[in-house]
């Protein structure tokens, strides 16, 4: 078993190139980024640099992450610069010196009250939506805040209407264009490396070419302000004023609360998910300890809240970092800063670190998960713009009890609303498809199978009772509920079932509850059901509950009535062989198969038509790879369908190919080539495909008649060749057509 990680096991001197080359880029980084940052919380430039000093070391010790960053970061910034414009403390001023130790300290208790109480069991409860809504809000919030300093102006406090005007106010005040400039070419210069040269660490170089450019060019002298200037020398002890507590509780206590959940929530979902990225095992309780002690080092630095980073944690794992000896580098190269380093400081416009602040936290959005929310979770992507537009509009505490409750309500939908579905069995096969999902699969005659994946309670038994009612037909005979995907059952479900059990015997229907683990009888017994189980009600599989109604497989199916003795031996030979024919491209990507079917057609016949290679050993190769090895015999049949009309679509519009008679013929033998061995898995398969493609072609008619001439004029060569060489196929095929 994978043991948890820690400084001194994951320590590899082979490793030392790596970490040590990761903690001078995360130092260079750092540089920038916390001043910015110290800057947005209500401190001077130089308490950016403590909060990546000391605090960072006492978390590598604690950590059971081998690769995660820490130090002062965008949202406690941003929540403790909105403390103090809350309590109308005017930023970098004596008295935001005094108060912010506190508001750190209050809520590293905070986290260690989180350690304490196994808050840990409560973060899988907060959805990525809510999270990455929330995130993305106060990331948008600071942005709005330092707007105003690329163009010469202060930064404002607030929520979006009164930052907006507060930016239009600075404007009107005073407005320096060589600032401006300065600022936007920084961010986009950052933007574009980043995206063309992601290891070259931008933040720290513009910050470097910012400073030569003052030194060169005093650009002090036409308007563009500077940084004051930073005595050298590390951070000195500082006791945290508890008497301006007094009368200020509830202005402090809670919202730090709301500062402790972002540092807990954020920065353990991040270190999750870098975890599982590299099969790091990652104790959940240990970190929320490592966050709780880095924010009193922090609080007895002067500093503000601080926490994990993902940007610099994803500029460390570009660089290869290894283990947390990258943290220690960092923070020592961070002493010698403050040693030796800080007189370039007073040369740093405000202009370029703000751009820098602003390119770090355009890195922390994260609308690239609501768009992907948008194409497969409709309910999630307004549950991510939700929390953003709360936190941009009423504040992050708003945003904060939003986002709780936007989780609790996603979990108890979800639970109250799980999956389920309705199964059946293709011709020839035993097992049990879903009929929505695979269009061969039918419905066994006069039975319902009904499947439920969740949890059975009280909150979602209404909706197992209404499916299965609505499911019922004037002829169905059993119900059988697939209960191998429901893990515990409470009193209510119990005595729900046991109703919906009697209703159906008093129609005579036979109801069984199959699949399930034998817990799921303990529970049953347990809740006064148990007369399913004295009664037979319950099966071990479905296939045994079919048996004990007298069915046995093969299954008489919905349109298939009759199964002769033939059919009996041919399926039987035919499930001994061990094939599937189960079209798995649509089992993959369910309703998107037949758009990608059709893409991967067009791209072929784009590349058959360019190229003139008939080569279907290479066609195949590349179907199948294009098709993720989700591919059957039903599937390339389709596609070859597909990918002939595309072809005409083609030469319907003036293309042409060099030698169509070669496609052609490669065409119509692959054609007979997957007739025969769809024959051969019985009629009803072989009906089906063919009834799926008269609904293609007629498709394909209405909507390219020109091209859909040129393929009748396809057919009627493949029939005349299939004439020719396999007559007897042709004559199943007609026949075959003449019933459907």
């Amino acid at each position: 078993m994978k043991k948890y990680s820690n400084l001194i096991n994951s320590f590899d001197v082979k490793n030392l190139k790596y970490d040590i080359l990761v903690g001078i880029v995360i130092a260079l980084v750092s540089i920038p980024i916390s001043m910015g940052y110290a800057l947005v919380a209500g401190l001077p430039v130089v308490y950016g640099l403590y909060g990546s000093l000391l605090p960072i070391l006492f978390y590598a010790f604690i950590t059971s992450s081998p690769r995660y960053m820490f130090g002062v970061d965008a949202a406690p910034a941003a929540l403790t610069g909105g403390i103090l414009a809350s309590m109308s403390i005017v930023s970098e001023s004596g008295m935001a010196k005094d108060i912010i130790p506190v508001i750190t300290f209050v809520t590293a208790l905070w986290l260690l009250i989180f350690y304490l109480f196994r808050a840990d069991r409560l973060i899988k409860f907060i959805s990525a939506p809510v999270m990455g809504g929330f995130i993305t809000g106060i990331g948008m919030t600071i942005i709005l805040m330092q707007v105003p300093k690329l163009f010469g102006g202060d930064s404002g406090r607030g929520e979006l209407i009164v930052l907006v005007v507060h930016i239009i106010k600075e404007a009107k005040k005073g407005f320096n264009v060589l600032s401006l400039i300065m600022g936007v070419a920084t961010v986009v210069i950052i933007l574009i490396f980043r995206k063309i040269a992601p290891k070259i660490p931008m933040a720290a170089v513009m910050m470097f070419v910012g400073a030569l450019i003052t030194y060169f060019f005093h650009v002090e002298d036409y308007g563009v302000k500077l940084l004051p200037e930073v005595a050298p020398g590390l951070p000195k002890f500082v006791v945290p004023d508890f008497s301006l507590l007094y009368g200020r509780l509830r202005t402090v206590v809670l919202p730090c609360l709301t500062i402790a959940v972002v540092i807990f929530s954020e920065t353990l979902l991040a270190t999750q998910n870098f975890g599982l990225k590299h099969g790091d095992k990652i104790n959940n309780r240990r970190e929320i300890l490592a966050y709780s002690v880095g924010n009193f080092v922090a609080a007895f630095l002067g500093c503000c809240p601080v926490n994990g980073s993902v940007s610099r944690t994803g500029m460390a794992d570009q660089y290869g970092v290894r283990s947390q000896v990258s943290s220690i580098v960092a923070g020592i190269g961070m002493g010698f800063v403050l040693m030796f380093g800080t007189g370039f400081i007073k040369l740093l416009p405000v202009p370029v670190l703000t751009a820098i602040v602003i390119s770090a936290l355009i890195g922390t959005f994260e609308f690239d998960l609501a768009h992907k929310l948008k194409k497969t979770d409709k309910t999630e992507f307004m549950i991510f713009y939700v929390a953003f537009f709360v936190v941009l509009v009423f504040g992050t505490v708003y945003g904060v009890l939003v986002g709780i409750i936007l989780s609790a309500a996603t979990f108890i939908g979800r639970a109250a609303r799980p999956h389920t579905d309705f199964l059946g069995c293709i011709p020839g096969d035993s097992e049990f498809y879903s009929l929505e999902r695979n269009k061969l699969a039918k419905p066994i005659k006069n039975t319902v199978i009904y499947s439920f994946n969740g949890a059975l309670f009280y909150a979602n038994i209404n909706q197992f009772q209404d499916e299965l009612d609505d499911s019922v037909k004037e002829d169905t005979t059993c119900v059988i509920v697939d209960a191998s995907g429901i893990g515990s059952v409470d009193v209510t479900a119990a005595e729900r079932i046991m109703i919906i059990y009697e209703n159906f015997k008093k129609k005579g229907i036979r109801f069984f509850f199959a699949g399930h683990s034998g817990k799921i009888n303990d529970e049953l017994r347990l809740y006064g059901a148990e007369k399913l189980i004295y009664d037979g009600a319950v099966a071990s599989r479905i296939d045994r509950a079919l048996s004990l109604i007298g069915m046995n497989e093969p299954y008489p199916l919905e349109e298939n009535p009759e199964y002769t003795e033939e059919s009996k031996l041919m399926a039987a030979g035919w499930r001994n062989s061990g094939i599937k024919h189960i079209a798995e491209f649509e089992w993959a990507f369910g309703d998107s198969a037949n758009e990608k079917l059709k893409d991967l057609a067009e791209q072929i016949a784009k590349d058959i038509i360019k190229s003139n290679d008939y080569n279907f050993d290479n066609i195949l190769e590349t179907e199948k790879a294009s098709s993720l090895g989700y591919w059957s015999k039903i599937d390339e049949d389709e596609f070859l369908y597909l990918l002939e009309q595309r072809i005409m679509i083609h030469l319907a519009a003036g293309e042409d190919i060099v030698d169509r008679e070669a496609l052609q013929e490669k065409l119509i033998k692959r054609h007979i080539y997957l007739e025969e061995i769809l024959e051969g898995r019985g009629e009803d398969v072989l009906r089906q495909v063919i009834k799926e493609r008269e609904r293609r072609d007629a498709y394909f008619e209405a909507n390219n008649p020109e091209a859909y001439k040129l393929l009748l004029v396809e057919r009627e060569k493949y029939k005349k060749y299939l004439k020719e060489n396999n007559p007897e196929l042709l004559k199943r095929i007609e026949k075959i057509k003449n019933v459907t």
